[in-house]
């Protein structure tokens, strides 16, 4: 992007707190300023987020790479926190994709948003190899904007709802696949944003199955909190409805395989299923058959 727009491009190295003010002075002249930070290392600058991007309301963007667990980069690297940290800021509108044809889409839609700040955070490593003309996106690569605040539902079940955040659906959807196979049918929603949430298709799920879990590879105080206090306050959890978020645990995790961190946090789609299956009573014997995953 550089070679081809040098006069768009400003390299500030790694002083992060000098980026975020820079991009707030381009935003209050009118100009389209993406913030490119790896998650991590945005927290260096996040009181410059707060003071200088949000309480002032500009549209800056920020993209925030390495979002969740980054396998061999380790634990310096991991973007465990950003979804606590920026959905936590009034006025930030906060989004993530499944896969990189929405990456692209929500590029775009960060660029439609010229009246508050927004971020949208996606994982180190390549897509997962989505049709992009499937998806609507051409050779040029231009995304089309997308609803802000709307989830997407990927599959359609009965007995438990799989509510996911980000990379974290890909593993829901092989999850209600295990399911399918102990005789549990799970639906699948892409929440797409935290903030806002699309709160009419989550209170639907909450009226339509008797559980409900959350998903999402980040650490706890993000996307589930959100999702709580909403259920909360909308009386949802008042009946019989029964909630469980899985977010990365309250620890850093070191480097390894990626898929070694994400066993090790308990989010791959076998530590899915099992916990829809324990939340749903289902007995211990069903469990043991989800790839040696027990209750």
């Amino acid at each position: 992007f550089e070679k081809r727009f040098p006069e768009r491009v400003f390299d500030v190295g790694i002083a992060e707190q000098h980026a975020v003010t820079f991009a707030a002075g381009l935003a209050t002249e009118g100009l389209v300023p993406f913030c490119a930070i790896y998650s991590s290392f945005l927290q260096r600058g996040y009181d410059q987020v707060v003071h200088d991007v949000a309480l002032q309301n500009l549209p800056v963007r920020f993209a925030m790479d390495r979002a969740g667990l980054v396998g061999a980069d380790g634990a310096t690297h991991c973007g465990a926190f950003d979804v606590t940290y920026m959905a936590s800021l009034p006025n930030m509108v906060c989004m993530a994709p499944s896969n990189e044809a929405e990456l692209i889409n929500m590029v775009a839609t960060c660029a439609a948003i010229d009246d508050k700040p927004s971020c949208f955070r996606f994982p180190r490593g390549n897509g997962i190899g989505v049709d992009l003309a499937a998806a609507g996106i051409g050779k040029d690569l231009k995304g089309n904007p997308i609803e802000v605040g709307k989830g997407v539902v990927r599959h359609s079940g009965k007995d438990v709802c799989l509510l996911a955040y980000g990379s974290s659906v890909n593993e829901a959807l092989a999850a209600s696949e295990l399911l399918q196979r102990s005789g549990v049918s799970a639906t699948v929603i892409d929440a797409r944003f935290c903030k806002p949430l699309d709160t009419d298709l989550i209170r639907r799920c909450a009226r339509e199955h008797p559980a409900l879990i959350s998903i999402e590879e980040g650490s706890i105080g993000g996307f589930a909190a959100h999702v709580m206090q909403f259920l909360a306050l909308d009386g949802l959890l008042d009946g019989g409805l029964k909630f469980r978020p899985m977010t990365l645990p309250d620890r850093f995790i070191d480097h390894g395989r990626y898929e070694d961190q994400l066993a090790e946090a308990g989010l791959t789609a076998a530590h899915i299923a099992s916990t829809a299956l324990s939340v749903l009573g289902k007995p211990k014997d069903a469990q043991l058959t989800l790839s040696g995953i027990s209750a």
